[in-house]
Order: structure tokens, then sequence, then C-alpha cells
């Protein structure tokens, strides 16, 4: 199924090409620049390659399936968002916040998570090769069955971490890690 254009989107009324261009004026601190408020927005589906959401509000939004590749999400509030199957390759989420968003078989390789908060959020079977963590919040997450070669835990804590399943053999862990110390499940 082909991805929708934000051009075909409206969220509260007002078309997505609008939001964004009022975002990108808003972090560039232009005349007329408004933060995109895209809460509880239906995303899903959406290309959006390369766009700007750095500091965006798109708390229990719907981005199921979209393509974020390249985008700028740092500082963003994606608390409760549902991200499952997004393609989120190299996408910057430096200080994003994400508590109980569920990336389920996300396309994540690559991708910036440095000193996000990851609480509760759901990374089964998803692709985070060559993803930071470093810093992260990571309490609760599940990351049963995702694929985690080369990613970096550095300076993460990681109790009570779900890793059923997961490789860990080539991730860069917390000095003095021990895998007793994760939670480990059966599925």
């Amino acid at each position: 199924m082909a991805l929708r254009k934000p051009k075909s989107i409206k969220h509260n009324g007002q078309p997505l090409t609008e939001i964004l261009d009022a975002h990108e004026r808003f972090f560039r601190g232009k005349e007329r620049g408004t933060r995109a408020n895209l809460e509880g927005a239906d995303l899903s589906r959406l290309d959006l390659q390369g766009v700007n959401l750095t500091g965006a509000i798109l708390r229990c939004a719907n981005l199921e399936g979209s393509d974020l590749r390249g985008a700028r999400l740092p500082g963003a509030d994606l608390s409760g968002a549902k991200l499952r199957k997004a393609d989120l390759r190299n996408t910057d989420m430096t200080e994003a916040i994400l508590p109980g968003a569920d990336l389920t078989e996300a396309q994540a390789s690559g991708v910036e998570f440095f000193r996000c908060d990851l609480s509760n959020v759901s990374f089964e079977r998803a692709f985070l090769r060559n993803v930071n963590l470093r810093g992260a919040r990571v309490q609760g997450a599940r990351f049963a069955g995702a694929d985690m070669g080369v990613a970096i835990l550095r300076e993460t804590d990681l109790t009570g971490v779900d890793f059923s399943g997961v490789d860990l053999s080539t991730t860069l862990m917390p000095k003095g890690y021990s895998s007793q110390n994760a939670k480990r499940t059966s599925a």
C-alpha cells in the first residue's frame, strides 16, 4: 500500500502542510512560527521523510507504518505514540520523550536515542542496529526479539529491561553490566 502525502492530511481542520511550515518557521525563530501540536493525530502510513519536528508535540499520535527516515525529532514529545512498523532509520531523536510508545517491529537502525525517555516502550521485534541509547531512561522497556547488533547502551540503567531472545554479543553494554540484572522472560 502506497504512503499518504502530507498535503492530503488535515489535523483539527488545518492542513498538515501548513502545520509543518509553521513549525519550521517556529524552529528557525521566524515570524508566524508555531510549534507543531499533533497530539492524537492520525499520521499513519504517511511519508514524512526528512521532516523537521524538533520539539513537536506528538503525544498519542498514530504514526504506524509511516516513513520518517532522516527526520529530526530532538526533544519531541511522542508519549504513548504508535510507531508500529514505522521506518525511523537514521532519525535523530536526541532527548525525545517516548514513555509508553509502541515501536514494535519498527525499522529503527541508526537512530539517535541519546538521553531519551524510553520508559515502558515496546521495541519488540524492532530492528535497532547501530542505535545510540546512551544515557536513555529505559526502565520497563521491552526489547524481546529485537535485533540490537552494535547498539550502544553505555551509561544506561538496564534494571528490569526485557531482553528476551536478544543477541547482545555485539552490543556495547554499561560498565559492569550483568545479564542477571536484566529481566529475562520466555515468550
